[in-house]
């Protein structure tokens, strides 16, 4: 009777938990069991990992074989239990010496011909099994660049079983082509990235064909809706842009990943931890380093928007959008099933998914920018436009974006037709987003400053009672939102949102405390009324 285990690890969620891979050789028929709740891609493992190590040189036993996965209660999927499945067959049939492979975490999925072939999700996976204790970990060769970002972890990359089985028995490693055939895509890369899966979420690139990365500059006019942008860059604030077509929404919305600071290394691990799981991790790139931007298509499902899918749920857009930019274009035309959904993790910075396969907390702290028409036609804004839609229609149609959805939302801003004369380039040609992300730099370097050993990192995460008591505003600042609230125009949670807005206007102008015009702005820009002079003209200098 032969024994051996290794080590492996299954995601649950963008999680992963350490599974023990045990192999047990006893005398009687020839047979291959796979117990501890496998799927049916893991159950097909028998097959791969058979001619796999047939092809490789070596020898099936021709025993009763028993694998089992352990902890037996969490489901497991994928064929990223391969390579661990076959070493412990090996170990067990007394191959490789069973304490070579004792203290290992193997991921990878096998081929018929014994290449090693990368999967989904080996950041999570390697930062769990750092987290459980193991500092050896073996991965495909073409993964072992994202596996090398944990720290502390010594990563193996092979290209076949047969290298592994040359490096566990001391025996000279066999040279394996790696290079595709030219003119052919890579066949190994084909298990990294889901067939459109990153449709949408801007990460390959943000340049155009002709090589023009779009810029702040290219905007013409809209100075309101640029001071938001800057506003809701540098203090991570939502922002819903509304106006007619045509009038540069979507054009806004496109430039504002460039004006965000790039991400911490913290923030990073995350970002590329979600995509490697989801399969949007581009080639070539182990670790995302700016803020990635997912602009999802007004049908989508509530599930695909918090995440959902069979068995066990896998990120949605929200979290794709983790650390960076959701863009809901034509938000009203979302359901109000998907849209009433986000108010969640718009608070609290997360998901919880709950199904009959058990219960995923997904990461989701992103900047929401909506954009909506006026009405169905879109014209109901423009003056002498001809809108058609009867009044009761446009209630209707603005009602689809709920109260306590808006009320999350702090800036708000009418997006105008543009004039003759910015559109020709006759008037003043705007900042560029290097000048404009300068300043966004600035400002989230005062805030970090201020925030400094507190939970929270920008203006938007602290909570009111915290800026209402720790920090206090210049002397009078507040009147005008008092008043508001007084009225019924601001809600309580709207003073808060306005005082944060406050603090990020405050800290792109430079100024300690946030003054009355400060304020003004902030009020202006979550109600879209004009406190005295037009603030906007020169509150952020």
């Amino acid at each position: 009777m032969g024994f051996a285990r290794t080590c492996s690890v299954a995601l649950v969620g963008v999680e992963g938990v350490v599974v023990e891979v045990q192999a047990d050789l006893e005398p009687g028929v020839a047979a291959f069991t796979l117990v501890g709740l496998p799927d049916k891609s893991l159950v097909e493992s028998r097959d791969r990992v058979r001619a796999a190590i047939v092809n490789s040189g070596g020898e099936w036993p021709q025993k009763k074989l028993t694998v089992g996965l352990s902890p037996a209660s969490v489901p497991k999927s994928g064929s990223g239990f391969d390579l661990a499945v076959a070493c412990s067959v090996l170990g067990a049939a007394e191959r490789i010496d069973p304490q070579a492979i004792a203290d290992l975490v193997l991921i990878g999925e096998l081929g018929l011909d014994g290449r090693v072939r990368p999967v989904r999700g080996v950041l999570p996976a390697v930062l769990a099994a750092a987290e459980a204790g193991y500092r050896q970990v073996v991965v495909p060769e073409r993964t072992a660049g994202e596996a090398s970002l944990v720290p502390g972890v010594s990563v193996l990359g092979v290209r076949s079983l047969r290298q592994l089985i040359a490096v566990l028995t001391g025996e000279a490693v066999p040279e394996e082509p790696q290079e595709p055939l030219q003119g052919r895509p890579d066949a190994m890369l084909a298990g990294l990235m889901v067939p459109g899966a990153g449709v949408g979420t801007g990460l390959a690139t943000r340049t155009t064909a002709d090589g023009h990365r779009p810029d702040l500059a290219d905007v013409a006019g809209q100075t309101a809706a640029r001071t938001a942008l800057e506003v809701a860059a540098a203090g991570g604030h939502h922002l819903l842009l509304q106006g007619p077509p045509g009038a540069g929404k979507t054009m806004l919305a496109e430039r504002l990943p460039a004006v965000l600071p790039p991400l911490t290394a913290q923030e990073s691990l995350e970002v590329t931890a979600i995509h490697s799981v989801a399969g949007i991790l581009p080639p070539g790139e182990p670790l995302v380093h700016t803020a990635p931007y997912c602009a999802p298509h007004h049908s989508a499902t509530m599930q695909s928007l918090v995440g959902g899918g069979n068995g066990l749920p896998r990120p949605g857009a929200v979290s794709l959008a983790h650390r960076g930019i959701l863009f809901l274009d034509e938000a009203p035309e979302f359901s109000g099933r998907a849209l009433d959904a986000l108010r969640q993790p718009l608070e609290s910075g997360h998901v919880v998914v709950a199904r009959s396969a058990g219960v995923v907390r997904l990461p989701a702290r992103f900047l929401m920018v909506l954009a909506a028409n006026p009405c169905p036609c879109g014209r109901h804004t423009v003056n002498g436009a001809g809108c058609e839609c009867p009044p009761s229609v446009i209630r209707r149609y603005q009602s689809r974006l709920s109260g306590p959805l808006l009320d999350r939302v702090d800036l708000r801003v009418d997006v105008q037709p543009v004039g003759r004369a910015d559109l020709l380039g006759q008037g003043d040609r705007g900042e560029s987003t290097e000048v404009v992300a300068a300043r966004v730099r600035e400002a989230r370097a005062r805030s970090a400053a201020r925030l400094s050993g507190t939970p929270w990192a920008v203006n938007s995460q602290v909570p009111g009672h915290e800026l209402r008591t720790r920090w206090s505003v210049a002397p009078g600042a507040l009147a005008a939102a008092e008043r508001d609230l007084e009225r019924g125009l601001l809600t309580a949670r709207g003073v808060d949102r306005v005082l944060r807005v406050a603090w990020t206007v405050a800290d792109l102008a430079g100024s300690d405390l946030p003054q009355a015009h400060h304020v003004d702005l902030a009020l202006e820009l979550r109600t879209g009324i004009a406190h005295g002079a037009r603030a906007a003209a020169g509150a952020l200098s």
